[in-house]
C-alpha cells in the first residue's frame, strides 16, 4: 500500500535528494521512501544497542570470539584453504 503525502523540504535538501535518486536510478519518491526507512531502522538499532549496553552485554566481543573459533575450525578441517560455497 502506498500513501500520498505532501512534504516540504529546503531547496538544498530536495536538490541533494534528487541528485542521489538519479545517481541510484530511483525515482525521487522511491529514494525518499528508502531514506526514511533507513533512518527509522538506524533509530531502532541505536535504541537496541543502547539497551544492550545498559544490560552490560558485550555482543561484539562474543561475535569476534565466534569468528575466531570458526577460523580455527576451518584451519583444522581445511588446512587454511577457504571452504567451497
Amino acid at each position: 500500500m502506498t500513501a500520498k503525502v505532501t512534504l516540504s523540504f529546503s531547496d538544498e535538501t530536495i536538490e541533494q535528494a534528487r541528485r542521489f535518486a538519479k545517481r541510484e536510478g530511483l525515482s525521487l519518491s522511491a529514494w525518499m521512501d528508502l531514506a526514511a526507512r533507513e533512518k527509522a531502522l538506524r533509530e531502532v538499532f541505536t535504541a537496541h544497542a543502547a539497551a544492550v549496553g545498559r544490560a552490560g552485554l558485550d555482543l561484539e566481543s562474543a561475535a569476534l570470539a565466534d569468528a575466531r573459533e570458526v577460523q580455527l575450525v576451518d584451519d583444522a578441517l581445511f588446512g587454511g584453504h577457504p571452504r567451497a560455497a
